[in-house]
């Protein structure tokens, strides 16, 4: 049995390798067989795209076997030790069906693609391709079942079997209509109950998704449609693409040596290193796309500095808590990227509409840090700029990487996702060969730790589609619609709801989910009170931001107590003089369109 599961293990991780290296190989070959006019796989596109839906599955079925599904009580990465209580089985077992029925609407769809489906895909039908949804959902719940023991197990899917066949009794035998409000409404207290008690996100927009198209009788396939549809979309390989590339720079030396730049070009100045932190957060943040990432991989280098220059330790856990939400406007984001893809609106526009309103949360940050500075009395350094110029020099191949990145983008020389694919090779390439901060060994384990982060992001996506288009079949968007006519004359007394209506679900919801769930509600209304497109994303995505740091269970604050092993009260008082500055500046980016139409 511990063979079988050790080579399961070592499957799953191989495919998710494998797969990760051709997302970033086949494109990277694409555009140098076009530079020396040699023609490329002419199918690269399609299966990079078709990839991404494969390490969506496997990065889900590694980060259930190593317990970093996201949730509200266990965001990212915060491994806890399971406690067999009450909560844990509920939730658990909630989950399992969730999971279990999400599996048979995937199956729903393969067979009737494997029936009636005639086109073929890359030389694979479309069936083969999509198969690796039920398949992987039935490997999530096979992963779900392990933290109990064989008699456990046996109970478990015992009662499960137990209700699948009364359920089956009731509705074909007895004619009994579980389509009332009373089971619906019943339902849905179960399933928010087990999200509250730590079921994973997916699992409460999967379960939301299944509950109303069966209300509706319409055919749960639905859901796994819309899932592989946003998953295979042409521009959301740049997910796991761009991730991968800031796990690569994590995981070598590049956050020392960016430290050291902006060190030795801003400490002259009182609360320098504070504008260092910020700075450093920003752009792994905009590099990674999890702001999550950024606090755990970087808050145990940061936090001692800040303590070493005498800064108070809340203040210096405060500022590592919220730089990590920072840089979310800035490319390669990819809030930015979903928002684009979900909202149709054109991705460059986006960056740049976001480089006013991304500096000026940062510099509001900064003022704060230089304020602290003066108060401290941290003694200052001497700008020497020999100094500056050879920290500069010495991380010259990292610090330029978001300049290829924005030439790649906004140049028109290469796509999207093959500027994302370069970006992975060329990491790849200084870190192993011309720092040498990462050898071969070291590869593999970093790419399953990326997979993970980009399984738990993808899957939640996939069905977060699956709700959204529950909605939108419902009309609730025209119904919102009506309702903000009759009842909203101003355009910016709608702007102030949605400030915080995006708070709440910046709070509530992880930023991914929230684009998807949420855009297809608010842009109608937008369009009505002529809110500019770019504006609105801006809006957005800068209150998304916000609400990671919105207590009381915005997501970076939990990051946060787990990182540096401290109270939430604690750290509630930490973030909150940088949270109402923030919120003023949220509300300047808000009601003044210029800052984020100024360079379009």
């Amino acid at each position: 049995m511990e063979y079988i599961k050790n080579f399961i293990k070592n499957l799953e991780d191989s495919l998710a390798i494998i797969i990760l290296l051709l997302m970033a190989f086949l494109p990277t070959l694409m555009v140098f067989s076009r530079l020396i006019g040699v023609n490329g796989i002419s199918a690269t596109t399609l299966i990079v795209q078709n990839l991404t839906l494969w390490i969506a599955f496997i990065g889900a079925i590694i980060a259930t076997r190593e317990n970093k599904l996201l949730s509200l009580l266990n965001p990212i990465e915060i491994e806890s030790k399971i406690n067999f209580n009450f909560k844990f089985l509920f939730s658990r077992i909630v989950t399992l069906f969730v999971t279990l029925f999400l599996a048979l609407s995937s199956f729903l769809l393969v067979n009737n693609e494997f029936q009636y489906g005639t086109d073929n895909l890359i030389g694979f039908p479309i069936w083969f391709i999509q198969s690796i949804m039920p398949i992987g959902f039935l490997f999530i719940f096979f992963e779900l079942l392990k933290p109990f023991n064989i008699k456990q197990n046996f109970i478990i899917l015992f009662l499960i079997g137990i209700f699948l066949i009364l359920l089956f009794i009731t509705v074909n035998y007895f004619n009994f209509d579980y389509r009332n409000n009373i089971i619906l409404w019943l339902n849905l207290i179960l399933l928010m109950s087990s999200i509250i008690l730590g079921a994973p996100i997916f699992i409460g927009l999967g379960g939301l998704a299944l509950l109303f198209f069966w209300f509706d009788s319409v055919p749960i396939a639905a859901i796994p449609i819309e899932m592989y549809r946003i998953v295979v979309s042409p521009t959301l390989p740049t997910i796991p693409l761009f991730t991968l590339s800031g796990y690569l720079l994590a995981n070598g030396g590049a956050s020392k040596r960016l430290i050291e730049v902006f060190k030795s070009w801003f400490s002259w100045i009182p609360g320098g290193t504070p504008v260092v932190v910020t700075l450093v957060c920003g752009f792994f943040t905009a590099l990674t796309g999890g702001s999550g990432v950024t606090i755990l991989a970087l808050g145990g280098l940061l936090l001692p500095m800040l303590i070493a220059e005498n800064y108070p330790k809340n203040f210096s856990s405060g500022l590592i808590t919220v730089s990590g939400s920072l840089g979310l406007l800035f490319p390669p984001s990819l809030a930015v990227i979903i928002y684009g893809v979900t909202a149709g609106v054109p991705i460059n526009k986006i960056f740049i509409g976001g480089i006013i309103p991304g500096l000026l949360l940062i510099i509001m940050v900064s003022i704060w840090g230089v304020r602290q500075g003066f108060i401290a009395k941290v003694s200052r350094q001497k700008f020497n700029y020999k100094d500056a110029f050879k920290a500069l020099w010495e991380a010259k191949w990292e610090v330029f990487i978001p300049i290829f990145i924005l030439i790649g983008i906004f140049g028109g020389f290469t796509t999207l996702v093959e500027v994302s694919a370069f970006t992975v090779v060329y990491v790849l390439i200084i870190e192993m060969f011309v720092y040498k901060d990462l050898n071969l060994k070291e590869i593999p384990r970093v790419i399953i730790d990326c997979a993970t982060l980009v399984g738990g992001v993808l899957i939640i996506l996939g069905v977060a589609m699956g709700f959204t288009s529950y909605l939108v079949d419902a009309q609730i968007p025209i119904l919102a619609l009506d309702w903000v006519r009759e009842n909203i004359q101003s355009k910016y007394v709608f702007l102030f709801a949605l400030n915080i209506l995006l708070l709440l679900a910046g709070c509530l919801m992880d930023i991914f989910s929230a684009i998807i769930v949420l855009v297809p509600l608010i842009k109608p209304m937008a369009n009505y009170f002529e809110v500019d497109p770019v504006h609105l994303a801006v809006i957005f995505i800068a209150n998304l931001e916000l609400g990671y740091l919105t207590p009381p269970v915005g997501m970076n604050l939990f990051l946060s107590a787990y990182r540096f092993e401290k109270d939430m009260t604690y750290i509630y008082k930490s973030v909150l003089p940088f949270f109402i500055i923030l919120l003023f500046t949220v509300l300047a980016i808000t009601y003044i369109p210029l800052l984020s139409l100024i360079f379009l």
